[in-house]
C-alpha cells in the first residue's frame, strides 16, 4: 500500500505523559507545555484528565489547566472523561472534545478500573450520549491490544471486538494502545488487520509504547497498512503504572523525524519540538527520552 501523504499526531504528553510523574508538576508548567506544543504545529493535544484526584493526583488541576491555556484556533484539546461526572466537569471547564478508554484484557480492566470490559463499556454509554447531545466529539482508547501484564498475549480479534464496540457506540476514532510495549511489526500488523475487518482503517490510530524499542518500527508497519493517526508524547514522557518495566510512549520527536524522512507531512516544526522536549525534561529533572530530540539539541549546541 502507498504510504499516507499526511499524518495526524495526537500529542498525549500533557496527560498520559505527566500523569505518572511522582512529583507534582506545577499548573503553570503544564499550561506552558501545551501552549508550546501548539506553537510547534501540533493540532491535537490531550490536555488533562477529569478523573478522581484520589486515583490520579497529578490531574487534580484539570479545570485550571483547561481554563488557563491560550487556545490555538486550529488546535483541539481533548480530555479524558471516564464517567458522566468527569464529563460534566470537563464541559464546565471548557472542553470541546473528550476521550473514553476500554481494555482488551479482562484482567487489566479489573485491576485498572475494578470492573469487567463489558461493565466498563456500559459505563461509557451515558458519556457518549451526553456528548452527542452537545455535539462534542468522543475519541476511544483500547489498552493492552497486543499484550497484558497479567494475561500475556492478547488475541487480535479480542482487541478488535472492543474497538468495534467503541466505534459503534459513537467514537469518531479508536486509538489502539500497546500499553506495555510488547508489540512487534508482525503482531501490530495482525492487530490492525483484525481491527480493519471491523472498523474503517481511517478510523484507527496507533498508540505504541517503546518498552522494547519497537514503537517506531510499529508505526512504520502501521503506515504501510494505511493508518495515518498516531499518539505520541513529547520527550517520551509517561509509562504504565500497572505494568512493571513498561517505559513511556514513543517520543513525538522520534515520530516526526521518521515521518519527515519518509516525506510525510505533519505540519510540525521538528526543531521547535526538540527544544520543547529538552525544556520539559529539564523542568521535570528527568532524562530526555527522545533520541532524535537529544541528537538535534546536541547538534544545535555544538
Amino acid at each position: 500500500m502507498t504510504l499516507p501523504t499526511h499524518v495526524k499526531i495526537v500529542e498525549v504528553g500533557p496527560r498520559d505523559g505527566l500523569q505518572n510523574e511522582a512529583q507534582v508538576v506545577p499548573t503553570t508548567v503544564k499550561i506552558e507545555l501545551i501552549e508550546r506544543l501548539a506553537e510547534a504545529g501540533l493540532r491535537a493535544i490531550e490536555a488533562t484528565a477529569f478523573v478522581s484526584p484520589k486515583w490520579v493526583p497529578q490531574m487534580a488541576d484539570n479545570a485550571a489547566v483547561m481554563q488557563g491555556i491560550r487556545r490555538h484556533p486550529a488546535a483541539v484539546y481533548p480530555v479524558l472523561t471516564p464517567n458522566l461526572q468527569g464529563f460534566d466537569a470537563a464541559i464546565q471547564a471548557g472542553a470541546t472534545e473528550v476521550a473514553i478508554f476500554g481494555a482488551a484484557s479482562e484482567s487489566f480492566s479489573r485491576k485498572n478500573i475494578n470492573c469487567s470490559i463489558a461493565e466498563s463499556l456500559k459505563r461509557f454509554e451515558p458519556v457518549v450520549s451526553a456528548a452527542s447531545a452537545l455535539e462534542i466529539p468522543v475519541r476511544g482508547y483500547v489498552s493492552c491490544v497486543v499484550g497484558c501484564p497479567y494475561e500475556g498475549a492478547v488475541a487480535p480479534d479480542q482487541a478488535a471486538a472492543v474497538a468495534r464496540t467503541l466505534f459503534e457506540m459513537g467514537c469518531y476514532e479508536v486509538s489502539l494502545g500497546d500499553t506495555i510495549g510488547v508489540g512487534t511489526p508482525a503482531s501490530i500488523a495482525r492487530l490492525i488487520e483484525a481491527c480493519a475487518r471491523q472498523i474503517p482503517i481511517g478510523k484507527l490510530a496507533g498508540h505504541y509504547h517503546d518498552t522494547y524499542g519497537m514503537a517506531i518500527a510499529n508505526i512504520h508497519a502501521s503506515l504501510q497498512l494505511g493508518v495515518a493517526v498516531f499518539d505520541s508524547s513529547i520527550a517520551g514522557l509517561g509509562g504504565c503504572p500497572y505494568a512493571r518495566g513498561a517505559s513511556g510512549n514513543v517520543a513525538t520527536e522520534d515520530v516526526v523525524y521518521l515521518l519527515d524522512g519518509l516525506g510525510i507531512e505533519t505540519g510540525i516544526d521538528l526543531a521547535k519540538l526538540a527544544a520543547i522536549g529538552d525544556w520539559i525534561s529539564t523542568a521535570l529533572n528527568r532524562p530526555n527520552g527522545a533520541k532524535a530530540g537529544r541528537a538535534l539539541c546536541a547538534r544545535t549546541a555544538a
